[in-house]
Protein backbone atom coordinates (compact mmCIF):
# COMPACT_ATOMS: atom_id res chain seq x y z
CA UNK A 1 0.00 0.00 0.00
CA UNK A 2 1.43 3.36 -1.05
CA UNK A 3 1.84 6.16 1.48
CA UNK A 4 1.47 8.69 -1.33
CA UNK A 5 -1.97 10.35 -1.41
CA UNK A 6 -2.55 11.70 -4.90
CA UNK A 7 -5.86 13.26 -3.87
CA UNK A 8 -3.87 15.99 -2.12
CA UNK A 9 -3.06 17.52 -5.50
CA UNK A 10 -6.72 18.33 -6.08
CA UNK A 11 -6.64 20.66 -3.08
CA UNK A 12 -3.13 21.99 -3.67
CA UNK A 13 -3.54 23.02 -7.31
CA UNK A 14 -5.32 26.29 -8.03
CA UNK A 15 -6.29 27.63 -11.42
CA UNK A 16 -4.29 30.54 -12.84
CA UNK A 17 -5.78 33.80 -11.54
CA UNK A 18 -8.93 34.52 -13.58
CA UNK A 19 -9.10 38.13 -12.34
CA UNK A 20 -5.57 38.73 -13.60
CA UNK A 21 -6.53 37.17 -16.92
CA UNK A 22 -9.43 39.60 -17.24
CA UNK A 23 -7.07 42.47 -16.44
CA UNK A 24 -4.69 41.16 -19.10
CA UNK A 25 -7.53 41.09 -21.63
CA UNK A 26 -8.49 44.66 -20.76
CA UNK A 27 -4.86 45.73 -21.01
CA UNK A 28 -4.60 44.11 -24.42
CA UNK A 29 -7.79 45.79 -25.66
CA UNK A 30 -6.27 49.19 -24.93
CA UNK A 31 -3.18 48.60 -27.07
CA UNK A 32 -2.45 50.16 -30.43
CA UNK A 33 -3.06 46.91 -32.38
CA UNK A 34 -6.69 45.71 -32.40
CA UNK A 35 -7.48 42.66 -30.21
CA UNK A 36 -7.45 39.42 -32.17
CA UNK A 37 -5.13 40.76 -34.84
CA UNK A 38 -2.20 38.84 -33.36
CA UNK A 39 -4.06 35.52 -33.37
CA UNK A 40 -3.03 33.07 -30.66
CA UNK A 41 -0.27 35.37 -29.47
CA UNK A 42 -2.97 37.34 -27.65
CA UNK A 43 -4.24 34.17 -25.98
CA UNK A 44 -0.71 33.12 -25.04
CA UNK A 45 0.05 36.47 -23.46
CA UNK A 46 -3.11 36.31 -21.37
CA UNK A 47 -2.39 32.71 -20.32
CA UNK A 48 1.10 33.67 -19.25
CA UNK A 49 -0.10 36.75 -17.37
CA UNK A 50 -2.59 34.64 -15.42
CA UNK A 51 0.10 32.07 -14.64
CA UNK A 52 2.44 34.81 -13.40
CA UNK A 53 -0.33 36.84 -11.69
CA UNK A 54 1.17 39.88 -13.38
CA UNK A 55 -0.18 42.59 -15.70
CA UNK A 56 1.61 43.52 -17.82
CA UNK A 57 3.13 40.07 -18.22
CA UNK A 58 6.78 39.61 -17.32
CA UNK A 59 9.21 38.37 -19.98
CA UNK A 60 10.19 34.69 -19.97
CA UNK A 61 13.87 35.05 -19.06
CA UNK A 62 14.81 31.75 -17.40
CA UNK A 63 13.27 28.86 -19.35
CA UNK A 64 14.66 25.35 -19.00
CA UNK A 65 14.38 22.14 -21.01
CA UNK A 66 13.76 19.14 -18.73
CA UNK A 67 14.01 15.63 -20.23
CA UNK A 68 13.07 12.47 -18.32
CA UNK A 69 14.90 9.41 -19.63
CA UNK A 70 14.28 5.68 -19.44
CA UNK A 71 14.31 2.37 -21.27
CA UNK A 72 11.18 0.24 -21.59
CA UNK A 73 11.20 -3.55 -21.63
CA UNK A 74 8.43 -3.60 -24.23
CA UNK A 75 11.02 -2.38 -26.78
CA UNK A 76 12.38 -5.93 -26.76
CA UNK A 77 9.38 -6.96 -28.89
CA UNK A 78 10.58 -4.87 -31.81
CA UNK A 79 8.04 -2.08 -31.39
CA UNK A 80 10.65 0.63 -31.90
CA UNK A 81 13.04 1.44 -34.74
CA UNK A 82 15.82 1.66 -32.16
CA UNK A 83 17.30 -1.40 -30.41
CA UNK A 84 15.97 -2.06 -26.92
CA UNK A 85 18.01 -0.59 -24.09
CA UNK A 86 19.79 2.09 -26.11
CA UNK A 87 18.23 5.28 -24.76
CA UNK A 88 21.49 6.02 -22.96
CA UNK A 89 23.12 6.66 -26.35
CA UNK A 90 20.58 9.39 -27.02
CA UNK A 91 21.22 10.86 -23.59
CA UNK A 92 24.95 11.05 -24.27
CA UNK A 93 24.32 12.71 -27.62
CA UNK A 94 22.09 15.30 -25.94
CA UNK A 95 24.72 15.99 -23.29
CA UNK A 96 27.44 16.27 -25.94
CA UNK A 97 25.37 18.75 -27.93
CA UNK A 98 24.68 16.63 -31.00
CA UNK A 99 20.90 16.13 -30.87
CA UNK A 100 18.37 18.55 -32.43
CA UNK A 101 17.21 19.74 -29.01
CA UNK A 102 20.83 20.46 -28.05
CA UNK A 103 21.38 22.56 -31.16
CA UNK A 104 18.20 24.58 -30.70
CA UNK A 105 18.73 25.04 -26.97
CA UNK A 106 22.27 26.25 -27.56
CA UNK A 107 21.07 28.72 -30.18
CA UNK A 108 18.31 30.01 -27.89
CA UNK A 109 20.49 30.08 -24.79
CA UNK A 110 18.28 27.61 -22.89
CA UNK A 111 19.88 25.10 -20.48
CA UNK A 112 18.97 21.43 -20.88
CA UNK A 113 18.52 19.10 -17.91
CA UNK A 114 18.38 15.32 -18.33
CA UNK A 115 16.93 13.19 -15.52
CA UNK A 116 17.68 9.44 -15.73
CA UNK A 117 14.84 7.44 -14.19
CA UNK A 118 15.34 3.98 -15.71
CA UNK A 119 18.07 3.87 -18.33
CA UNK A 120 19.38 0.38 -19.05
CA UNK A 121 23.05 1.19 -18.53
CA UNK A 122 25.68 1.45 -15.83
CA UNK A 123 24.89 4.59 -13.82
CA UNK A 124 28.62 5.26 -13.56
CA UNK A 125 28.74 5.95 -17.29
CA UNK A 126 26.71 9.15 -16.93
CA UNK A 127 27.19 12.30 -14.83
CA UNK A 128 26.03 12.19 -11.23
CA UNK A 129 23.53 15.01 -11.67
CA UNK A 130 21.84 12.96 -14.43
CA UNK A 131 21.54 9.64 -12.57
CA UNK A 132 20.92 10.73 -8.97
CA UNK A 133 17.13 10.23 -9.22
CA UNK A 134 17.28 6.83 -10.95
CA UNK A 135 14.76 4.30 -9.63
CA UNK A 136 15.82 1.15 -11.47
CA UNK A 137 17.62 -0.13 -14.56
CA UNK A 138 15.00 -0.38 -17.29
CA UNK A 139 11.24 -0.89 -16.86
CA UNK A 140 9.33 -4.17 -17.09
CA UNK A 141 7.73 -5.58 -20.25
CA UNK A 142 4.24 -4.23 -19.81
CA UNK A 143 2.41 -6.77 -21.98
CA UNK A 144 3.20 -9.56 -19.50
CA UNK A 145 4.47 -7.87 -16.31
CA UNK A 146 4.32 -4.61 -14.41
CA UNK A 147 6.66 -1.84 -15.44
CA UNK A 148 7.45 -1.10 -11.78
CA UNK A 149 6.63 -2.25 -8.31
CA UNK A 150 4.32 0.06 -6.41
CA UNK A 151 7.25 1.15 -4.23
CA UNK A 152 9.31 2.00 -7.32
CA UNK A 153 6.38 3.91 -8.79
CA UNK A 154 6.08 5.96 -5.62
CA UNK A 155 9.82 6.67 -5.64
CA UNK A 156 9.67 7.74 -9.30
CA UNK A 157 6.65 9.97 -8.68
CA UNK A 158 8.36 11.62 -5.71
CA UNK A 159 11.47 12.14 -7.82
CA UNK A 160 9.40 14.03 -10.38
CA UNK A 161 7.93 16.18 -7.61
CA UNK A 162 11.45 16.88 -6.31
CA UNK A 163 12.69 17.93 -9.76
CA UNK A 164 9.75 20.35 -10.13
CA UNK A 165 10.57 21.86 -6.73
CA UNK A 166 14.23 22.17 -7.70
CA UNK A 167 13.33 24.03 -10.88
CA UNK A 168 10.84 26.34 -9.18
CA UNK A 169 13.28 27.10 -6.35
CA UNK A 170 16.10 27.86 -8.79
CA UNK A 171 14.06 30.57 -10.52
CA UNK A 172 13.04 28.72 -13.68
CA UNK A 173 10.04 30.61 -15.05
CA UNK A 174 8.92 28.14 -17.74
CA UNK A 175 9.73 24.49 -18.43
CA UNK A 176 9.92 22.86 -21.86
CA UNK A 177 9.19 19.20 -21.06
CA UNK A 178 10.17 16.12 -23.05
CA UNK A 179 11.39 12.53 -22.85
CA UNK A 180 14.32 10.42 -24.02
CA UNK A 181 13.22 6.81 -24.27
CA UNK A 182 13.11 3.65 -26.34
CA UNK A 183 9.65 2.10 -26.14
CA UNK A 184 8.17 5.15 -24.41
CA UNK A 185 5.56 5.85 -27.07
CA UNK A 186 4.20 2.31 -26.63
CA UNK A 187 3.71 2.84 -22.89
CA UNK A 188 2.17 6.24 -23.62
CA UNK A 189 -0.25 4.65 -26.08
CA UNK A 190 -1.42 2.22 -23.43
CA UNK A 191 -2.08 5.03 -20.94
CA UNK A 192 -4.02 7.08 -23.47
CA UNK A 193 -6.10 4.14 -24.68
CA UNK A 194 -6.90 3.10 -21.11
CA UNK A 195 -7.90 6.58 -19.95
CA UNK A 196 -9.86 7.41 -23.12
CA UNK A 197 -11.58 4.01 -23.32
CA UNK A 198 -10.47 3.29 -26.86
CA UNK A 199 -8.85 0.45 -28.79
CA UNK A 200 -5.14 -0.07 -29.34
CA UNK A 201 -5.28 0.64 -33.08
CA UNK A 202 -6.66 4.15 -32.45
CA UNK A 203 -3.59 5.25 -30.48
CA UNK A 204 -0.79 3.29 -32.16
CA UNK A 205 1.57 5.57 -34.06
CA UNK A 206 4.89 5.21 -35.84
CA UNK A 207 7.08 6.65 -33.10
CA UNK A 208 9.83 9.24 -33.22
CA UNK A 209 11.99 7.23 -35.60
CA UNK A 210 9.28 5.87 -37.90
CA UNK A 211 8.68 2.10 -37.85
CA UNK A 212 7.56 -0.04 -40.79
CA UNK A 213 4.19 -1.81 -41.09
CA UNK A 214 5.35 -5.03 -39.42
CA UNK A 215 6.73 -3.16 -36.43
CA UNK A 216 3.51 -1.14 -36.26
CA UNK A 217 1.50 -4.37 -36.03
CA UNK A 218 3.77 -5.65 -33.26
CA UNK A 219 3.37 -2.34 -31.45
CA UNK A 220 -0.40 -2.45 -31.82
CA UNK A 221 -0.50 -5.99 -30.41
CA UNK A 222 1.74 -4.98 -27.50
CA UNK A 223 -0.53 -2.05 -26.63
CA UNK A 224 -3.58 -4.33 -26.89
CA UNK A 225 -2.07 -6.86 -24.47
CA UNK A 226 -0.86 -4.20 -22.04
CA UNK A 227 -4.27 -2.54 -22.21
CA UNK A 228 -5.87 -5.69 -20.82
CA UNK A 229 -3.59 -5.38 -17.80
CA UNK A 230 -4.23 -1.63 -17.43
CA UNK A 231 -8.02 -1.58 -17.38
CA UNK A 232 -8.48 -3.30 -14.00
CA UNK A 233 -6.39 -0.62 -12.23
CA UNK A 234 -7.83 2.52 -13.86
CA UNK A 235 -9.20 3.74 -10.54
CA UNK A 236 -5.72 4.01 -9.00
CA UNK A 237 -3.47 6.25 -11.07
CA UNK A 238 -0.26 5.36 -9.23
CA UNK A 239 -0.98 1.67 -9.71
CA UNK A 240 -1.77 2.37 -13.36
CA UNK A 241 1.63 4.00 -13.84
CA UNK A 242 3.32 1.11 -12.05
CA UNK A 243 1.51 -1.42 -14.22
CA UNK A 244 1.98 0.06 -17.69
CA UNK A 245 3.84 3.36 -17.37
CA UNK A 246 7.44 3.08 -16.36
CA UNK A 247 9.72 5.15 -14.16
CA UNK A 248 10.22 8.02 -16.61
CA UNK A 249 6.50 8.46 -17.31
CA UNK A 250 5.67 8.19 -13.62
CA UNK A 251 8.26 10.82 -12.73
CA UNK A 252 6.99 13.06 -15.51
CA UNK A 253 3.46 12.85 -14.11
CA UNK A 254 4.70 13.82 -10.67
CA UNK A 255 6.67 16.68 -12.21
CA UNK A 256 3.64 18.04 -14.06
CA UNK A 257 1.43 18.01 -11.00
CA UNK A 258 4.01 19.61 -8.71
CA UNK A 259 4.79 22.25 -11.35
CA UNK A 260 1.09 23.15 -11.25
CA UNK A 261 1.25 23.32 -7.45
CA UNK A 262 4.24 25.67 -7.72
CA UNK A 263 2.52 27.72 -10.45
CA UNK A 264 5.29 26.94 -12.91
CA UNK A 265 4.01 26.86 -16.52
CA UNK A 266 5.04 23.89 -18.65
CA UNK A 267 5.19 23.45 -22.43
CA UNK A 268 4.37 19.87 -23.48
CA UNK A 269 6.17 18.11 -26.34
CA UNK A 270 4.75 14.94 -27.91
CA UNK A 271 2.71 11.84 -27.12
CA UNK A 272 4.68 10.83 -24.01
CA UNK A 273 4.21 14.17 -22.26
CA UNK A 274 0.57 14.25 -23.40
CA UNK A 275 -0.06 10.80 -21.90
CA UNK A 276 1.47 11.88 -18.58
CA UNK A 277 -0.59 15.06 -18.67
CA UNK A 278 -3.72 12.97 -19.18
CA UNK A 279 -2.90 10.93 -16.08
CA UNK A 280 -2.25 14.19 -14.25
CA UNK A 281 -5.64 15.54 -15.28
CA UNK A 282 -7.31 12.42 -13.90
CA UNK A 283 -5.57 13.11 -10.57
CA UNK A 284 -6.19 16.89 -10.42
CA UNK A 285 -8.63 18.38 -12.92
CA UNK A 286 -7.31 21.94 -12.62
CA UNK A 287 -3.71 21.00 -13.44
CA UNK A 288 -3.92 21.27 -17.28
CA UNK A 289 -4.55 25.01 -16.97
CA UNK A 290 -0.81 25.33 -16.25
CA UNK A 291 0.28 23.43 -19.38
CA UNK A 292 0.59 24.41 -23.02
CA UNK A 293 0.51 21.92 -25.91
CA UNK A 294 3.35 23.04 -28.16
CA UNK A 295 2.79 21.14 -31.38
CA UNK A 296 1.03 18.33 -33.18
CA UNK A 297 3.57 15.53 -33.56
CA UNK A 298 1.31 13.44 -35.78
CA UNK A 299 1.00 10.68 -33.17
CA UNK A 300 -2.65 9.58 -32.89
CA UNK A 301 -2.25 8.98 -29.16
CA UNK A 302 -1.19 12.57 -28.64
CA UNK A 303 -4.17 13.88 -30.61
CA UNK A 304 -6.52 11.71 -28.53
CA UNK A 305 -5.03 12.86 -25.24
CA UNK A 306 -5.05 16.55 -26.13
CA UNK A 307 -8.63 16.32 -27.36
CA UNK A 308 -9.67 14.76 -24.06
CA UNK A 309 -8.00 17.64 -22.18
CA UNK A 310 -9.43 20.26 -24.59
CA UNK A 311 -5.92 21.46 -25.42
CA UNK A 312 -5.14 22.82 -28.88
CA UNK A 313 -1.53 22.49 -30.13
CA UNK A 314 0.15 25.79 -30.84
CA UNK A 315 1.86 24.57 -34.04
CA UNK A 316 1.86 21.75 -36.56
CA UNK A 317 5.21 21.37 -38.26
CA UNK A 318 5.70 17.60 -38.59
CA UNK A 319 8.51 17.27 -36.02
CA UNK A 320 8.51 13.69 -34.67
CA UNK A 321 12.02 13.42 -33.26
CA UNK A 322 10.88 13.91 -29.65
CA UNK A 323 13.29 15.00 -26.90
CA UNK A 324 11.30 18.28 -26.54
CA UNK A 325 12.53 19.48 -29.95
CA UNK A 326 9.07 20.45 -31.17
CA UNK A 327 8.18 21.99 -27.82
CA UNK A 328 11.34 24.09 -27.84
CA UNK A 329 10.32 25.53 -31.21
CA UNK A 330 7.26 26.98 -29.49
CA UNK A 331 9.33 28.87 -26.92
CA UNK A 332 10.02 31.91 -29.16
CA UNK A 333 6.28 32.26 -29.72
CA UNK A 334 5.63 32.27 -25.98
CA UNK A 335 8.38 34.84 -25.47
CA UNK A 336 7.05 36.93 -28.35
CA UNK A 337 3.55 36.90 -26.87
CA UNK A 338 4.93 38.16 -23.55
CA UNK A 339 6.91 40.94 -25.24
CA UNK A 340 3.93 42.10 -27.30
CA UNK A 341 1.55 42.04 -24.34
CA UNK A 342 3.95 44.06 -22.21
CA UNK A 343 5.49 46.48 -24.69
CA UNK A 344 2.84 47.45 -27.24
CA UNK A 345 1.98 51.14 -26.70
CA UNK A 346 -1.47 52.27 -25.69
CA UNK A 347 -3.84 53.38 -28.41
CA UNK A 348 -4.25 57.18 -28.61
CA UNK A 349 -7.81 58.39 -29.08
CA UNK A 350 -8.42 61.11 -31.68
CA UNK A 351 -8.84 64.43 -29.88
CA UNK A 352 -11.48 67.12 -30.66
CA UNK A 353 -10.35 70.31 -32.43
CA UNK A 354 -9.13 72.84 -29.84
CA UNK A 355 -10.73 76.14 -29.16
CA UNK A 356 -8.12 78.08 -31.07
CA UNK A 357 -8.74 76.04 -34.18
CA UNK A 358 -12.46 76.48 -33.66
CA UNK A 359 -12.09 80.23 -33.40
CA UNK A 360 -9.94 80.34 -36.48
CA UNK A 361 -12.53 78.42 -38.40
CA UNK A 362 -15.31 80.94 -37.59
CA UNK A 363 -15.92 83.74 -40.18
CA UNK A 364 -14.67 87.15 -38.99
CA UNK A 365 -16.87 90.24 -39.05
CA UNK A 366 -15.81 92.92 -41.52
CA UNK A 367 -13.92 95.60 -39.68
CA UNK A 368 -14.65 99.30 -40.40
CA UNK A 369 -12.23 100.92 -42.80
CA UNK A 370 -9.57 103.07 -41.28
CA UNK A 371 -10.41 106.74 -41.52
CA UNK A 372 -6.95 107.47 -42.82
CA UNK A 373 -7.59 105.27 -45.77
CA UNK A 374 -10.89 107.03 -46.68
CA UNK A 375 -10.69 109.24 -49.79
CA UNK A 376 -10.05 112.92 -49.00
CA UNK A 377 -12.86 115.40 -49.79
CA UNK A 378 -11.95 118.06 -52.35
CA UNK A 379 -11.70 121.61 -50.97
CA UNK A 380 -14.12 124.13 -52.52
CA UNK A 381 -12.49 126.60 -54.98
CA UNK A 382 -11.95 130.20 -53.79
CA UNK A 383 -13.73 132.95 -55.65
Amino acid sequence: MSSLNLDDFTDLIERPDSAVRRDAEAHRESRIVPPGSLGRLDELGEWLAAAQSAVPVRPVERPRVVLFAGDHGIAGLGVSARPAGTADRLVREVLEGGRPVSVLARRMGVPVRVVDMALDCDPGSLPEDVVRHRVRRGSGRIDIEDALTLEEAEAAFRAGVAVADEEADSGTDLVVLGDISVGGTTAAGVLVAALCGTDASVVTGRGGLAIDDLAWMRKCAAIRDALRRARPVLGDQLQLLATVGGADLTAMTGFLLQAAVRKLPVVLDGVVTAACALVGQRIAFRAPDWWLAAHDSGEPGQAKALDRMAMEPLMSHGVTVGEATGALLALPLVQASAALAAELPEAIEESEPNEVEAEESEPKEKEPEDAAEAPEEEEPEKS
